[in-house]
């Protein structure tokens, strides 16, 4: 049940729901922001970025499910998907950053998966906006198993 019986008669939201709903609300925005990027800025997308995609576009319907009606559960299918992109997205940043060598670069053709097309601020890659949103998400995910687990 998403609301506790003091939580109705209150009109107050479930922690655990406001937690879950946040997480919903990061990776849709995410969602629509690379749909944005490679549709209408036409920024197409490396291997590296659709690898991303993979893991980005079924937590948005996941973290849904999950809301509707709240089912807690749902962390244990969201947060290896959270925690697999994260990953990736590391992987990603690294080789933006010269920190892996391009040669370890998947992206043998079309788009170059360690050049930056787009920087917020100067400084704010694709891959760091995917980062952002994975890293958010497996926290608040953690946190709410650990709430659970209480």
């Amino acid at each position: 049940m998403g609301l506790s019986m003091n939580a109705e008669a209150s009109g107050d939201a479930d922690p655990d729901w406001i937690i879950l709903f946040v997480c919903w609300l990061l990776v849709a925005g995410a969602t629509l922001g690379s749909l944005f990027f490679s549709e209408v800025m036409e920024l197409p997308p490396c291997t590296l970025c659709w690898v991303q995609r993979i893991f980005m576009f079924p937590l948005a319907i996941i973290l849904l499910f999950g809301l509707i009606p709240f089912d807690r559960g749902v962390v244990r299918y969201a947060l290896p998907l959270a925690v697999i992109g994260a990953a990736v997205a590391i992987y990603h940043l690294g080789l933006q950053l010269g920190v892996i060598p391009e040669s370890a670069a998947p992206c043998r053709q079309g788009v170059s998966c360690s050049e930056a097309q787009l920087a917020l601020f100067g400084f704010v890659s694709i891959p760091m906006l995917s980062l952002l949103v994975f890293a958010s998400v497996t926290g608040l995910l953690v946190w709410l198993k650990r709430r659970g687990a209480q």
